[in-house]
């Protein structure tokens, strides 16, 4: 039995309500449950009671047990001051505001249906990664895309919110910013925190000064990268090995990454952390107001002509250095989507929040919905085991961040499709 079920009762109303009374006999009638109340304070806020014939407006709050309240402290924190009553599974223990006065307390156990328990421990006890996976199809489509819009927007929120904090260690420099998100983005998950970690140890601020020249940009990229060869490999290593020597001399660049801290292994070559630095080099050289070119993306076919750069001659003949293999050495459309899922659309995001220009966010959506649904291992279990429609970016995403933080953490009374799932079946459908 978890608090979260007493929140899930109270929230819908889902118990017994013509014969609810206090613990000594008051009978109480529910005008307002209240806000459920996510942060620091009491569980349910601006709720509306009349308790004995006396009318309440206050805060409710919840546990498992009376004597909880002591144990928490709330008798200490002037936020629990206005709770109007304490509603809880089992009632152990009088409670008082700090004046002496008791608090009202309602015990719902022997007015809730015991089947929504035995119900709600079923789901937590499943196995599967989507606990509802078996009844998912069972379940009205409305409830289903409200859970997965509400994902969306956590995801999206989420998101921004890890950008506005680079944006204020940047001193609010969304330049700045806008680098580092992109740095991380090349690094394509494998190689993304490496790349951060690149990007705020080599301030855009120096990559600007050299951005003219795609030789300078490259060595300082893969000097602090710690990816340059010990050793003359050839011609184009050599010469970035001097001009990221004297680059490092010249800007008291810290030490730079360690060779051990990329991973090669496993990738496909396009994939090798020396090619997508290169591919960043160039991309640096071509677009030097980063931050307004990327506010300018408007839709797949613009981010294909803002990365579509060709990075150095030697880097289409080359993986890693000395060692010969013809390509192209462009960024594939597959990863040009990668770019805006992870860097465009939540710069979007965070701009839209920081910035006050709530269109922004619409036109992050607006991406997500034209471009189509990437292939990974969570998209592909909601796809073959749970049988859920992916076709856009916007389903998978809004697919990742319902299992990363509903499905994986058992939050299934905060889902949409969980608590029509639980809902009684003497209650009306929402």
């Amino acid at each position: 039995m978890q608090e979260a079920f007493l929140h899930f009762l109270w929230k819908f109303q889902y118990f017994d309500t013509t014969a609810l009374h206090t613990a000594d006999g008051r009978p109480v009638q529910v005008i307002r449950p209240g806000h459920h109340n996510t942060d620091a304070g009491p569980d349910f806020a601006q709720a509306r009671l009349v308790v004995g014939g006396v009318e309440w407006a206050g805060s409710v709050e919840m546990h498992l047990r009376s004597s909880d309240w002591a144990q928490h402290r709330h008798q200490h924190d002037p936020a629990y001051e206005n709770v109007v009553l304490h509603v809880v599974w089992e009632h152990n223990h009088l409670v008082r505001h700090p004046d002496g006065t008791e608090i009202p307390v309602v015990s719902l156990q022997p007015h809730a249906d015991l089947s929504l328990l035995h119900q709600y421990k079923a789901l937590l006890a499943n196995l599967n990664p989507v606990p509802c996976a078996a009844q998912f199809g069972q379940v009205r489509d409305i409830h289903k895309r409200q859970a997965l819009d509400n994902a969306l927007m956590g995801r999206l929120q989420q998101k921004a919110r890890e950008i506005g904090e680079l944006y204020e260690r940047n001193q609010r420099n969304w330049e700045e910013t806008a680098y580092q998100v992109l740095a991380r983005s090349f690094g394509f998950k494998i190689n993304a925190e490496p790349m951060l970690a690149l990007a705020q140890s080599l301030p855009l601020k120096i990559l600007q000064k050299h951005a003219d020249s795609l030789v300078q940009t490259e060595a300082l990229l893969l000097g602090q990268a710690g990816l340059l060869p010990a050793d003359d490999t050839d011609s184009h290593a050599a010469a970035l090995r001097r001009e990221y020597r004297f680059l490092r001399h010249k800007y008291n660049l810290p030490e730079p990454l360690s060779a051990a801290q990329w991973k090669f292994l496993r990738l496909r070559p396009a994939n090798f952390p020396t090619l997508r630095l290169a591919q960043l080099a160039a991309l640096l050289h071509r677009r030097q107001r980063l931050f307004s070119s990327l506010l300018a993306v408007q839709n797949p076919a613009d981010m294909a002509r803002f990365a579509d750069v060709p990075p150095s001659e030697y880097w289409q003949n080359h993986y890693h250095f000395g060692k010969t293999s013809a390509h192209s050495g462009r960024l594939g459309a597959e990863s040009q989507h990668n770019l805006l899922i992870n860097s465009m659309v939540p710069l979007l995001a965070a701009y839209a929040e920081i910035a006050g220009e709530q269109f922004r966010t619409e036109q992050a959506v607006a991406l997500l919905e034209a471009l189509p649904a990437e292939d990974n291992k969570i998209v592909r279990m909601w796809t073959d085991e749970v049988g859920l429609t992916v076709k856009t970016a916007f389903d998978a995403q809004a697919a990742i961040g319902l299992y990363n933080h509903g499905c994986s953490l058992r939050q299934c009374l905060s889902c949409p499709v969980g608590v029509a799932l639980l809902r009684p079946a003497a209650k009306p459908e929402l």
